[in-house]
């Protein structure tokens, strides 16, 4: 098992591979992301790790970028290579997939998501 040295790099992705998400192509989102960055040279600049389960099964496919702390949705094979290329590499989030994008404060959501519970709330 490798320890990798995550010095260079610059975002961390989460890809959720709990039930909801597998059901709705998690493996291959996290074939085409590894895919795509190795493809950009870009494996020192982006590390990523899978998930089990996020809490936004209702959005599966779910990938999570960090340290921007923005939220996709309805993530699949073609979106997952679109998110390096794009957010990763240029900047420029998926902004029809955003969920959820961190303000400072707090998580801020966009109207593309499911409308979800808050935990005080759950009964």
């Amino acid at each position: 098992m490798a320890t990798w040295d995550l010095s260079k790099t610059m975002h961390h992705v989460l890809i959720c591979n709990g039930g909801s998400c597998l059901r709705r192509q998690g493996e291959e989102v996290t074939a085409a992301l590894r895919e795509e960055i190795a493809l950009q040279g870009a494996d020192d600049r982006i590390h990523t790790t899978r998930t089990r389960c996020n809490g936004r099964c209702e959005d599966a496919c779910v990938v999570t970028v960090y340290p921007e702390g923005v939220w996709y949705k309805d993530m699949t094979p073609d979106t997952a290579r679109a998110l390096v290329r794009e957010h990763l590499l240029q900047g420029k989030p998926l902004q029809d997939r955003k969920v959820y994008s961190w303000s400072g404060e707090r998580f801020i959501p966009t109207d593309h998501g499911a409308e979800g519970l808050l935990r005080s709330m759950k009964k």
